[in-house]
């Protein structure tokens, strides 16, 4: 992908910062940012960055592993675990067993609160099983159905936040580009964008 010229990424990283409070982490999602192109975001302020794959992750961490702290954001495979707990912090996409016995860093469960077959996610009854086995998980995540309109998103993230807190989690990771001013105002504690930082300009 060819990304904004960095004084737009810069320009638009900070008003998500300002936009959003202090309290929240901005989780920079590199999926379609080239090794090269990581420079970019350097300079622009990013200070985390989110990576769907492994073999990516490792990459880009090997060119600028002190520059961003890393999470891991994609589907998380038990045969790639080793790789994410060596370069990073947090897993937001945790949604196997066979992925947690493995986990050595801190996890948020990935929930799948739409019912769409195509997404990840374990079911809410699950919940209770997942964090009696795994003490790491700190939180819940949850990936809202496509929508043109960002208040389709509320109805999935307010239900995540009451899953929380029930279970007594105080890490969200919920929002990306389209949605996360919602995802805010429901609890977010991470958003997670990249269209609304990368998306060249017009004309």
């Amino acid at each position: 992908m060819s990304i904004a010229a960095v004084h737009e990424i810069g320009e638009r990283y900070a008003r998500i910062r300002e936009e959003v409070g202090s309290e929240i982490t901005v989780v920079v999602a590199t999926k379609y940012v080239s090794v090269d192109e990581m420079a970019a975001l350097a300079e622009a302020g990013v200070e985390v960055v989110g990576e769907n794959r492994a073999q990516d992750l490792q990459t880009k961490h090997a060119r600028f592993a002190e520059t961003f702290r890393w999470h891991f954001i994609g589907h998380l495979q038990s045969n790639k675990v080793k790789v994410v707990n060596e370069v990073c912090e947090l897993v937001h996409s945790l949604s196997s067993d066979s992925a947690a016995q493995r986990l050595t860093i801190p996890a948020l469960l990935e929930v799948n609160l739409s019912g769409e077959a195509t997404k990840s996610g374990v079911q809410p009854a699950e919940i209770t099983g997942y964090l009696a086995r795994y003490p790491l998980i700190r939180g819940l995540m949850t990936m809202p159905p496509l929508a043109g309109d960002p208040e389709a998103s509320r109805p999935f993230f307010r239900r995540l936040r009451e899953l929380a807190h029930e279970h007594g989690l105080g890490e969200l990771s919920m929002g990306t580009s389209q949605d996360y001013p919602v995802a805010v105002e429901e609890g977010a504690t991470l958003v997670r964008v990249g269209e609304a930082l990368f998306r060249p300009a017009q004309g």
